[in-house]
């Protein structure tokens, strides 16, 4: 194997995992002196990585076909490497105030960006399981990395647990699926898959390896992590959570269903689409209830996770492109509205109640502004940029004759546009409670791009839909 076939493999992970082993290797010897170059390097490293996956976006394999890229993986990486680089620029103002700035935070950024790239372009169930747990034990760590606060250890421990459970989920699923068809390899078992041996046994194994996909997307029912973790753990790491993870947790989910077991679809299409009704219902009127405001941002995640559960529902053939489309939209929506969260600091601190949003439009008009256009895309009103996506998916339950999902899409849309106004209502119209703290300038920028993204997505939503069939095509 030539260096240019690695490259086009794996070109992306294998640079993320010498940077991560030679920053751990750097603060061991560095430490507190390596802090703040380690966050400036980890940041250029996961912006490199992403500009890796660009030059090698047509994809390839490496090591004996354990590892496939193709233009579909490599899309989302892109995504997922950039999103978790600039969700790490605007830690490190949050981080210094509340005296929790270590190298080994940026660090665990890396090796969760690793973690990512390997579960994408996975074509074999042992290089799967090894990035997920790669992912999976750099998130508890994150969850928890404010070891001074009460509620971010329990985050950090809810996490483990329940995360310790899906993974045991996930794993004793995919054994049964390597004893019932006899190799891990996704290609081997697509065509076991396809043939006529197929037992309860296997479906069985296919149903426990959703449960564990479920987990790591929150999606209903295996959501009750989600609240929980993001009240919890630190706003940054939650806007990293909300955002890479949840994008190539989604794109493994259409590899997995969509590649391998494609041709069981009649067996796994129902199960997906109670788990995109109850994420949709539990979301909607979840975050009903909430004056938490990352807690209401938690409940709204588990209701889009649903509406792009939607697009695994319908198949691939109606569903890759509009899902590669609604987590893009999605996704960096997300990371601006957490941004927003950053800027909610007054004179005693962070604060997250949402009625300490009042005012925000005299203190930080832009900010303001920024945060009102993210709330309206990210509620599907047009005409900002999350309105396209979620009419797409519209489109596809009706096509596919899932009248009742459209109805469910609406219903939760409706529901959901109620809190988001009211978000709004509270930054215009509420009387200011006391001054703002100075925002940071990153968190400004972010909300800044994330709300012109808003804007742009509709104006160039033919193009970019375009690069997302052109991605899903490489699907097969």
């Amino acid at each position: 194997m030539d260096f240019t076939t690695l490259l086009n493999g794996a070109g992306s992970e294998l640079f993320l995992a010498i940077a991560g082993l030679v920053g751990l290797t750097l603060g061991a010897i560095f430490r507190d002196s390596f802090i703040t170059l380690s966050y400036r390097l980890a940041a250029f490293t996961l912006f490199i990585a992403a500009f890796i996956a660009v030059l090698t976006y047509e994809g390839g394999s490496a090591f004996n076909d354990l590892i496939v890229s193709s233009p579909f993986t490599n899309y989302i990486k892109i995504f997922c490497y950039s999103l978790a680089g600039l969700a790490l620029l605007i830690s490190d103002g949050f981080m210094s105030r509340h005296k929790t700035r270590r190298y080994e935070y940026p660090i665990l950024f890396i090796f969760s960006a690793l973690g990512m790239g390997l579960i994408l372009s996975s074509a074999n169930l042992m290089t799967l399981y090894m990035g997920i747990e790669i992912l999976g034990l750099s998130s508890y760590i994150l969850a928890a990395f404010n070891r001074d606060s009460p509620r971010s250890s329990e985050a950090g421990l809810k996490y483990f647990v329940l995360g310790a459970l899906a993974s045991g989920l996930l794993l004793y699923g995919a054994s049964l699926i390597y004893g019932y068809s006899g190799s891990a390899s996704y290609r081997d078992i697509a065509e076991f898959a396809s043939s006529e041996d197929v037992s309860v046994g296997f479906i069985f194994g296919l149903v426990l390896m959703i449960s564990g996909l479920a987990f790591k997307v929150s999606a209903a029912p295996m959501h009750v992590w989600t609240p929980d973790v993001y009240e919890g753990a630190p706003t940054p790491v939650v806007a990293f959570f909300a955002t890479a993870p949840k994008f190539a947790g989604m794109g493994v989910f259409a590899i997995i269903l969509f590649t391998v077991f494609g041709s069981l679809i009649e067996d796994w299409q129902l199960i997906l689409v109670i788990i995109a009704t109850l994420s949709m219902l539990i979301g909607a009127f979840g975050a009903l209830a909430q004056t938490n405001i990352k807690r209401l941002l938690a409940y709204s995640s588990i209701a889009n996770i649903g509406y792009a559960t939607i697009a695994l529902s319908v198949g691939m053939e109606l569903g890759a492109s509009p899902l590669l489309l609604f987590m893009t939209i999605y996704a960096l929506t997300s990371l601006g509205l957490f941004a927003g969260v950053l800027a909610m600091r007054r004179s005693g601190g962070m604060v997250e109640d949402i009625n300490e949003l009042s005012g925000l439009y005299k203190a930080h008009p832009g900010l303001a502004l920024g945060l009102t256009l993210l709330l309206v895309s990210i509620a599907g009103l047009p005409p900002l940029g999350g309105f396209w996506p979620k009419l797409r998916l519209l489109q596809i339950s009706i096509e596919a004759d899932f009248l009742w999902l459209a109805i469910v899409l609406v219903l939760s849309s409706v529901i959901a546009a109620a809190y988001y106004l009211r978000i709004i209502h509270v930054i215009w119209f509420k009387p200011a409670l006391e001054a703002f703290e100075p925002v940071d300038r990153s968190v400004r920028l972010i909300v800044l791009v994330a709300s012109l993204a808003a804007i742009g997505f509709l104006i160039w939503i033919g193009q970019i839909e375009a690069l997302t069939d052109a991605a899903a095509s490489s699907l097969s």
